[in-house]
């Protein structure tokens, strides 16, 4: 059994998937069940976003607040190109057309992500900003993730990569072909969720892995399994049936960042006592 302790793995899932994962994680708190001190912290996309949010230090209710209460809450950019259905589309298009094969589908995105016109790398790396508390790397393991648009091969970032923090999360956060590829020492990156929603086998080695998982992933039983055959045991939250109803048909509309976020509240306040058992 290892003895790495306990992660924290947080998945993609727009800006309600942001909502919701602050709500759930402080209405566990609120029950007593603070997650967020994980020896490590795993974010993919939406997830690195709050990653990167709970490590700054600032409290859960003032990350909550920032989500729930829309004077708080943080500019966003409403899409107004490419919709959240056509990448879907697209990624299945690409999925058959390559007859599955991962690295062929990542590049195919990647080349699209590449050719879209979308608003500027300078623009969206505002929002990113006005997203984290701060922009720098927290002393605390938290890794988060991106794919090199070209090559399809995803990059884990850390504070030891030499990448600052605001540019790791755009990258992380780079929908393909609805937000710009982020330019890294010369490399485009798009949305570390174009390998994984939640890149959970980063977490292998870990004694106990949590992952609060905004979306559904095909990949998720693979690293589940990935994770146990190293020693450990995996807690899975996914959104409930209020909080699917509260991300709607567009989980990147900023509108539905309060009701993501009260629904994520109470679903973390529901679900704290199965949680305790697991973490504790």
């Amino acid at each position: 059994m290892t003895d790495k302790g306990r992660a924290l793995v947080l998945g993609g899932g727009g800006v309600a998937g942001i909502a919701w994962l602050n709500g759930l994680l402080f209405g566990l708190a609120e029950e007593g069940v603070d997650v967020t001190g994980a020896d490590l912290l795993v974010g993919t996309s939406a997830g690195s976003a709050v990653a990167a949010q709970v490590a700054s230090g600032l409290p859960l209710k003032d990350l909550y607040a920032r989500q729930a209460d829309p004077a708080l809450q943080n500019r966003e950019l409403v899409p107004t190109g490419v919709s959240v259905s056509t990448v879907m589309e697209t990624w299945m298009q690409l999925a058959y057309e390559h007859q599955g094969d991962p690295v062929a589908v990542r590049q195919g995105l990647g080349a699209r992500a590449l050719a879209a016109e979308t608003v500027t790398e300078a623009e969206r790396r505002a929002v990113i900003e006005e997203r984290l508390p701060s922009h720098e790397w927290p002393v605390r393991k938290l890794l988060v993730t991106a794919v090199n648009a070209l090559t399809g091969e995803l990059r884990v970032l850390d504070r030891e990569s030499g990448v600052g923090l605001v540019d790791a999360i755009a990258a992380s956060c780079a929908v393909p072909m609805i937000w710009p590829p982020v330019t890294i020492g010369g490399v485009r990156y798009v949305d570390g969720g174009v390998q994984s929603a939640n890149n959970l086998a980063l977490a292998a080695g870990y004694e106990r892995v949590l992952l609060a998982a905004p979306m559904d992933d095909p990949t998720l039983e693979d690293e589940v399994s990935t994770v146990k055959a190293a020693g450990g045991r995996v807690e899975v939250v996914r959104p409930d049936e209020a909080s699917t109803a509260a991300f709607g048909a567009d989980p990147l509309d900023p509108a539905t960042r309060t009701p993501s976020a009260e629904a994520g509240l109470a679903q973390g306040r529901a679900a704290a006592s199965g949680i305790a058992a697991f973490w504790k």
